[in-house]
């Protein structure tokens, strides 16, 4: 039972003392005019009477001021007077109009006053319901929405509530000042409705003997969370009475729920866009402040070796050493500079139609040393039909997988090249005899700056795959890395074939002249 109606219920009993004392003031003031007065006047009066009781205290008290009335009437002004015997049958059927009369004015008038009530305890409600709706518009946190809810329950309906919202796991869990289930809250009860997105109510409550109601946040998109109303022992049945409105609050609480999460999507969105942006304008920065120094240590190494005066043998090895490790850190600013491009979305493929051999033989003649200590095997299908796709950045997947192959590969192993269809698609696979990938991290060695072994004592930064799939998924096709069961890793990727121009066959007289 909420403040309002606790206050009508104390006015109706006090308004029954008023109609005693009202009747009561009434024959006073009556008895003296009676010499000057019909009784059909006085019986006005009297009927006056009662429609002011009904107006001021409502129904019950206005039927005992009827009763009274015709009671009052007919000891202090009926003849005989003093007295509750009739001389005049007449004056029975005064009586009984008198109370006819008198209960129905009563009745209108408490009826009257009914309505009045209900409307502007209607309009209290509306307006508080606003005040949170435009509360819970404002509202920056969970907490705040919870805050907001609960004093507005707490104040116009006396009902506890609580909100269960799914952690990282999905599980339903109450707000962070309440980490376990209220003893009253059935877990069962909130999985249900949670998820069929229906209210539960629950009849009674051991230990309280009153019902909850469980109501899901049925947000736009999906169902939020359930909230849980609870009455107090005042009005047990206050969930059932209020249902509709408690069914606004969900809602309201539902879409604020749903708003607060999309504004914390937006905002991890934007920061990681702006770190995103950031990260790309660093990586091109120092690529091309970069290259230029590592290109000038390379044509030194070069100039060491091409002297005319004969240099000593660790000089020259010296100067080869510096060569090669030039030119690896000249790939790798290769790859980051590759990345910062993709990345913001600046790069043209100039895409040809040309067969992969040739990029796979100028990815190994360019790798060169770094292949020395592996033998490299290429077999591919001879229905391998040319592929549109740039050469350029193409050279660059290869020379990636290549090198991480010969890094993580022990020295006389294998690399295997292969190549051929696969459902309507080209697929290209290069496979070593190393460690492998470690398991459960193939997706992620995709992912810029990770590495398979974080600690491992290979050089490298992580970007080699993460330029991989950046290229490949350029050119619509797709990248998957996987250990291979005899040992070792593998990564796959396919091309969309296109359609290939003809090549036509050479005349074979032509061809022996």
């Amino acid at each position: 039972m909420n403040t309002a109606e606790i206050h009508r219920v104390a006015v109706a009993k006090g308004g029954y003392g008023w109609a005693l004392l009202a009747c009561a003031l009434t024959a006073a003031v009556a008895a003296p005019l009676s010499r000057y007065l019909d009784l059909t006047n006085i019986v006005m009066l009297f009927l006056l009477t009662v429609l002011v009781v009904a107006v001021r205290h409502g129904r019950g008290p206005a039927v005992l001021a009827a009763f009274l009335s015709v009671a009052l009437f007919d000891f202090f002004f009926v003849p005989p007077r003093l007295s509750f015997s009739i001389n005049d049958a007449q004056y029975g059927v005064t009586f009984v109009v008198m109370l006819a009369v008198a209960l129905v004015t009563g009745q209108l008038a408490a009826g009257l006053l009914r309505q009045a009530e209900l409307a502007s305890l209607k309009e209290q409600r509306t307006r508080a319901l606003y005040e949170m709706a435009r509360d819970l518009a404002g509202a920056l946190t969970l907490a705040q929405v919870s805050g907001i809810v609960g004093g507005f329950l707490l104040k116009g309906f006396n009902l506890d509530m609580v909100l269960l919202l799914p952690d990282a796991q999905g599980e339903l869990k109450p707000m962070a000042q309440q980490q376990d289930y209220p003893a009253w809250i059935e877990p069962q009860f909130v999985l249900d409705a949670y998820g069929t997105g229906e209210p539960v109510e629950d009849g009674s409550i051991s230990g309280r003997g009153y019902g909850a109601g469980y109501f899901p946040l049925k947000a736009p998109m999906k169902v939020r969370g359930v909230i849980v109303f609870i009455p107090s022992g005042q009005n047990p049945a206050a969930v059932k009475e209020q249902e509709p409105l408690l069914a606004t609050v969900a809602s309201l609480v539902a879409i604020a729920v749903e708003r607060l999460h999309y504004v914390e999507v937006a905002q991890a969105s934007q920061v990681q866009i702006v770190s995103e942006r950031l990260r790309s304008s660093i990586l091109s920065a120092l690529s091309h402040d970069l290259r230029t120094p590592l290109t000038v240590l390379v044509g030194l190494a070069d100039s060491l070796a091409l002297t005319k005066t004969p240099l000593p043998d660790e000089t020259l090895e010296t100067a080869a050493a510096i060569r090669e490790q030039a030119l690896r850190l000249n790939r790798l600013f290769e790859n980051l500079l590759d990345m910062a491009r993709l990345h913001a979305g600046h790069v043209n493929l100039r895409k040809e139609w040309q067969p992969v051999e040739e990029v796979i033989g100028a990815s190994i003649q360019l790798l060169g040393g770094s292949l020395a200590q592996h033998e490299i095997r290429v077999s591919l299908a001879q229905d391998l039909p040319l592929l549109a796709f740039d050469a350029v950045l193409m050279e660059r997947v290869f020379c990636n997988l290549l090198e991480n192959a010969a890094k993580y590969a022990p020295s006389g192993s294998v690399i295997e090249i292969s190549g051929g269809m696969a459902g309507g698609q080209a697929e290209v696979s290069v496979c070593d005899h190393g460690p492998g990938f470690p398991p459960g991290k193939e997706v992620a060695s995709f992912e810029m700056f990770t590495r398979g072994l974080p600690e491992s004592a290979t050089p490298g930064v992580g970007l080699g795959l993460a330029i991989c799939r950046a290229i490949v998924e350029a050119h619509g096709g797709t990248i998957a890395a996987a250990n291979r069961p005899e040992g070792g890793a593998c990564v796959k990727f396919v091309l969309p074939i296109g359609s290939p121009p003809a090549i036509e066959a050479e005349d074979e007289e032509e061809h022996l002249s």
